[in-house]
């Protein structure tokens, strides 16, 4: 049977809290904090390890024994569901967008859910989008079996719940904490945690559509209620730094992760961390953050 309790894999809690001097920040009289969620866990660091915990914690209490999921053929949440499951003892599924990568050789992500013993499933791009609806997940039944579904990025009411305790780690520390958003669970979690006074910012990785405002605000919006019963904390989202969507960039954020890294000797993760850093560094420039305040960043992943 799986192992009950993640906690059994010792993960490093409350993460550290570590202040860098950067001079964006540093001239406008705002002190910068990085709160490194990237060293909770080698296997399942960040964000990945508070919002799969609870839901690891859910299928065992349930007497379940597989984890079916979702994600993009660089998903970091497949390789943490992956490696969740080879730790704890879960069968572990991952359904992978885009039916032509059955054909292609394992790129380095999938090679590494597969060496963890994830079976891989590829369909096609409309029917991913459809990935919720009853009669795709009857037939994922049909071919697997019995599973928990966990949602694509691993946002669902009890990873909000596990994300709370982001925002009580650190109450009294900033009086703005950001993190970049792919699903936003993080950021629903983070908000509730926080104490008043404290407010959340959440950074998109996703382009918005062509409406507005983005399509984040309402699912942060009904993580919370799912979560807690209605809105929880103060939050707000600003849709500006996606260069360009999902894992794409700008010879701009290339430049600017690599200078950072430079001063600071921090690997810097590119598809969230990276466009974390850069949008919060545009907003000291352009004077959002009040003289003497302090800013704190979420630093969810690992190159």
């Amino acid at each position: 049977m799986p192992h009950p309790d993640p906690a059994a894999l010792r993960p490093r809690l409350p993460s550290p809290l570590q202040e860098i001097e950067d001079a964006p920040f540093a001239r406008r009289g705002v002190r910068l904090l990085l709160k490194r969620d990237d060293l909770i866990h080698p296997d399942l660091p960040g964000n990945k390890w508070r919002k799969l915990a609870p839901n690891l914690q859910a299928a065992a209490a349930a007497g379940e024994r597989a984890l079916l999921t979702f994600g993009g053929a660089y998903s970091n949440h497949l390789r943490a569901t992956a490696a969740a499951g080879r730790l704890l003892g879960f069968a572990t599924i991952g359904v992978v967008r885009g039916d032509e990568l059955a054909r292609a050789p394992l790129n380095p992500s999938l090679a590494r859910c597969a060496a963890d013993g994830m079976r891989l499933h590829f369909i096609d791009r409309t029917r991913y989008r459809r990935k919720t609806d009853p009669d795709v997940l009857a037939d994922l039944h049909d071919r697997f079996g019995a599973f928990r579904v966990i949602p694509e990025g691993g946002s669902n009411s009890l990873a909000a719940q596990g994300c709370a305790e982001l925002g009580r780690e650190l109450r009294g520390a900033a009086d703005t904490v950001a993190v970049a958003c792919g699903t936003g669970g993080t950021l629903a979690g983070l908000a509730a945690g926080l104490a008043p006074g404290q407010r959340a910012l959440g950074i998109p990785v996703l382009k918005g559509g062509t409406g507005a405002p983005h399509f984040l605000q309402q699912t942060v919006e009904d993580l919370q209620r799912a979560a807690f019963g209605g809105p929880r904390g103060s939050w707000h989202l600003d849709p500006r730094f996606h260069c360009g969507g999902y894992a794409r960039s700008t010879p701009e954020l290339d430049a600017f992760a690599a200078a950072f890294e430079a001063r600071h000797a921090l690997p810097v993760e590119r598809t969230y961390v990276a466009k974390l850093l850069y949008g919060l560094t545009t907003l000291a420039e352009e004077d959002a953050f009040p003289r003497g305040t302090t800013v704190a960043a979420v630093i969810t992943g690992t190159p």
